[in-house]
């Protein structure tokens, strides 16, 4: 197995940041920002003593899963899960995404291994205890253009995007919560997409097929996601949630209650955490004044206060404070947490012994360890998914013929090009140009003594004379790279390819490419194979051969 520190990566291809570096191998530098340790079992326990005190509503929760799993049709094994839920000694190792289109990024799948791996991590090291893997559908965000899309590679390994247009354009107004949205005759222009990106292969047609049977026309975004998502990880059980559900919302009424008879409370919590934070890290998320969303005539707005009373942000619909807390209180189902409030909605919902975060959400959650302790609510353990990038055959020949090391593409994939073609050259660019260089800095070197003896200012022009030298040497070497690399365009082509499949779009893989891709070419099962291959507890950035 093979692994790259998540330091050797570029801050710029991963969403990685110094503060995500710390929180990984650095803890006491960023503990202030934190509840709990990941690498510390003692910090799983913690949390698991304060849900006890602080218990959940596990009736009403379970009566909900049921009902919404059997919506999403999930398998026997997610019910028997469910109704442990019901025992005060089970709790959820929760992940959670965004409703994209096929599943979204790779990053969505890793994160659901991640979970189901540490939920049986933390049921051999807690026998006593159940354990069970929960994914938070964030099916309420209203952003369309983040989740109508997917992106595949063709055939020379460039991106192709695949998108969902309602009606075949997209659209212009607030559609609301997108994991209510159902899909329209429009999903065939986006099978046909689909159909012509793939290269066509032994599974291109069990696998188009599997993904009709989940997305189908009338399907809503949840219920194609989920059904996908069950399909992926059928034998693991995953427990789904939705939390655009008036049961649960009743459930988050008092926290709704909370943040509208109380703003800019919460606000100036995160803020003054953040103000903390940024004396040596960055802030993640901005918090609102008020961190909550109200579902109006088929779209989610933001609420904002004003001198007052309140207005939707970019409509002209105004509401007194009486009325908002009338809606907490009466239709909490009509509000809508913000990013501030959606992991603390999560954690009053379950019994979140620990969240499995990307690197972002690893970043903004150093700023509500206060906002979790100003409402009372057990703050879970933080822990970092896996994450990898996959190595195809392409790719390890060109590797090894060309004598590199997959860290170079990753750090520098112009320069790869250009070490390819001086590996490959009969003539040595580097060599020649350098003693070029070399004997032409002694021969003007030699000048100067006879130049000084005859008139001192001189120096100033032979000066000026070697500057345009080695400009020019520079202008003459570039362009002799540029020659070489059209005498040796079949190898360039390769190296470019490589460098495509390994940083589509300039980022990991696992933000950009879809898994659907890997599945048409090693098979419906990858995700199975996935399963066993990824180690959650490397820490590091694994390296996948297929």
């Amino acid at each position: 197995m093979e692994w790259i520190d998540y330091r050797q990566l570029p801050l710029s291809i991963g969403g990685f940041s110094e503060l995500f570096f710390d929180f990984l191998y650095d803890y006491n530098q960023v503990q202030r920002f934190y509840k709990h340790n990941f690498r510390d079992f003692e910090s799983y326990e913690s949390v698991m003593r304060a849900i006890d005190e602080r218990p959940p509503d596990r009736e009403t929760l379970t009566r909900v899963l049921i009902g919404q799993n059997e919506s999403f049709r999930s398998p026997a094994k997610t019910f028997e899960n469910i109704l442990l839920l019901e025992k005060p000694t089970t709790y959820a190792v929760v992940t959670g995404q965004q409703v994209g289109l096929f599943g979204g990024p790779m990053y969505t799948v890793f994160k659901m291994i991640t979970t189901i791996k540490l939920a049986e991590k933390l049921k051999t090291k807690f026998p006593a205890y159940d354990f069970v893997p929960v994914f938070w559908v964030e099916g309420e965000d209203h952003d369309f253009v983040e989740m109508n899309n997917v992106s595949l590679l063709d055939s020379d390994s460039r991106v192709v995007k695949i998108e969902y247009l309602p009606g075949g354009a997209m659209p212009e107004r607030n559609l609301g919560p997108i994991g209510e949205l159902a899909f329209d005759a429009s999903l065939e222009q986006t099978f046909a997409a689909l159909g012509g990106a793939l290269q066509k292969s032994e599974f291109t047609g069990e696998l188009i097929m599997k993904l009709r049977e989940c997305y189908a026309t009338g399907r809503t975004f949840n219920q194609a996601f989920t059904l996908w998502m069950n399909f992926l990880f059928e034998d693991y059980g995953p427990i789904f949630i939705s939390s655009n559900n008036r049961e649960l919302k009743r459930l988050l009424s008092p926290m709704f209650v909370k943040e509208i008879s109380e703003f800019p409370k919460t606000s100036q919590m995160v803020i003054a955490q953040s103000a903390e934070l940024e004396e040596q890290y960055h802030a993640q998320i901005k918090a609102k004044s008020v961190n909550l969303f109200l579902f109006h005539k088929g779209g989610r707005y933001l609420i904002e206060p004003r001198e007052h009373d309140f207005s939707l942000k970019g409509t002209r619909h105004y509401l007194q404070k009486d009325e908002l807390l009338r809606i907490a209180q009466e239709t909490p189902e009509m509000l809508s947490s913000n990013v501030v409030l959606r992991p603390i909605a999560q954690d009053t919902l379950l019994p979140t012994v620990a969240y499995v975060a990307g690197p972002a959400e690893v970043a903004y959650n150093a700023q509500l360890k206060p906002v979790y302790e100003y409402l009372n609510i057990p703050q879970p353990v933080l822990y970092p998914r896996a994450s990898g990038s996959f190595v195809e055959e392409r790719l390890e020949r060109a590797l090894e013929k060309y004598q590199l090391d997959l860290l170079q593409f990753f750090e520098d994939p112009e320069a790869v090009s250009t070490q390819v073609i001086e590996r490959i050259s009969e003539v040595k660019l580097d060599q020649v140009f350098g003693n070029t260089g070399t004997m032409v800095h002694d021969a003007l070197n030699e000048l100067k003594f006879g130049l000084k003896e005859i008139d001192p200012t001189l120096l100033g022009s032979l000066e000026s004379v070697k500057s345009k030298i080695d400009t020019n040497l520079n202008v003459l070497k570039e362009k002799a790279i540029a020659a070489q690399k059209r005498r040796n365009e079949t190898a360039l082509r390769q190296v470019e390819k490589a460098v495509n499949t390994l940083l589509p779009n300039g980022n990991l893989q696992e933000r950009e490419i879809n898994v659907i891709y890997y599945m048409n070419k090693y098979g419906l099962e990858l995700v199975n194979w996935l399963c066993g291959e990824m180690d959650i507890t490397g820490f590091k950035h694994q390296v996948i051969t297929l």
